[in-house]
């Protein structure tokens, strides 16, 4: 095991622990430019980082950046996007970036007062910023959105796969959407993939059970595309599990997993591989925004799913939920992240 400790960073140029990092929607790019690591957030602890610009009540107007070199040490806040001249200064949520031709790509949800929430692509040509606004929402008009993902298919189509939110229909969609090349524009029709009453592990109506979001698509070895998302269980808890595409299409058909991949009140999940080549999967627990922390886990895949090996940070140490509350230490975790594989290694 790799222990991750303080000499692993230069804590004056990344003070901030990933224990105490607040966060919701947990996206990270493992960037091959720089060799570093980037996380977003919609808004910055103004009692550690009072220096740091901030949004005013409850309007989220910037999008700021991490970065790391190590998963565990993690930069000041520093904004990439500033509202400037664009359309939305509501519900700036759960911004991921990714890299396409050439270019890095935040996507995330908007909404302006007296609208609907919409996903679009901001661009940049560093992982930094600072982003721009470009083209147009992405998702239909007149469908209340959210938690837009980048999917390119094996032919280098690009599509937006986003929820129709459970408000708005009743039971929450998956959907899809197919992007022009400079991802400006849909160019088709949303096609529903699935809902949140297709997974077996989810609550009802009472417990939350119709809530679909997070969804991430990930190709597997064999060539079968999984799709991670998240709801509630019956009990409650947050949770997030994933359905399988067997021939590979991003159009299915989908198969749910039996039970949730996670359920201890922790979810909106995505995986990426470190620089030593580790899977993991990151989460946000638990679903108390003032408590959300990163936990990162160790994951194991083969042909038809994936797997949790280790859960890495600590964050759930104290403040875990769902059916595992009463199972929660008092005290602050102190022990040491500890990696399968250094994530600080370049692999060639």
């Amino acid at each position: 095991m790799y222990p991750a400790g303080s000499e692993s960073a230069d804590l004056n140029l990344y003070p901030y622990h990933i224990r105490d990092v607040h966060i919701s929607d947990p996206f990270i790019l493992a960037d091959p430019q720089t060799h570093m690591y980037y996380t977003y957030v919609q808004f910055a602890d103004k009692k550690r980082f009072p220096d740091v610009p901030q949004a005013e009540g409850m309007r989220r107007e910037h999008f700021y950046v991490l970065k790391s070199p190590d998963l565990i040490h993690w930069s000041k806040p520093r904004v990439c996007f500033e509202k400037k001249d664009f359309w939305a200064d509501q519900d700036y949520w759960a911004p991921e970036c990714h890299l396409y031709k050439g270019n890095y790509y935040l996507i995330s949800s908007f909404r302006a007062e007296g609208t609907y929430r919409r996903c679009q692509c901001l661009r940049a040509s560093s992982p930094e910023g600072p982003f721009e606004a470009f083209g147009e929402p992405l998702t239909p008009e007149g469908w209340q959105c959210l938690d837009g993902t980048l999917y390119v298919d094996p032919q280098g189509k690009p599509w937006l796969i986003f929820c129709h939110e459970w408000l708005q229909v009743g039971v929450g969609q998956i959907c899809a959407c197919p992007l022009s090349d400079d991802l400006s524009r849909a160019i088709g029709e949303s096609v529903i993939l699935f809902r949140s009453s297709d997974g077996r592990w989810t609550g009802d109506m009472l417990h939350g059970g119709d809530v679909t979001d997070g969804p991430f698509v990930y190709t597997l070895p064999s060539g079968k595309l999984l799709m991670l998302w998240s709801s509630f269980t019956q009990d409650g808890g947050y949770a997030t599990s994933y359905a399988i595409s067997p021939y590979g299409s991003i159009l299915g058909p989908w198969i749910q997993r039996e039970d949730p991949l996670y359920a201890l009140d922790g979810a909106h999940s995505m995986l990426f591989h470190t620089f030593s080549g580790q899977l993991m999967m990151s989460l946000h627990c638990p679903n108390d925004h003032a408590k959300k922390r990163i936990l990162l886990f160790e994951m194991e895949e083969y042909d038809d799913g994936i797997d949790i090996i280790n859960e890495v940070t600590g964050n759930w140490y104290q403040g875990i939920g769902g059916h595992g509350k009463r199972y929660a230490y008092g005290e602050t975790v102190r022990e040491t992240p500890c990696f399968l594989k250094d994530p600080r290694y370049h692999e060639e």
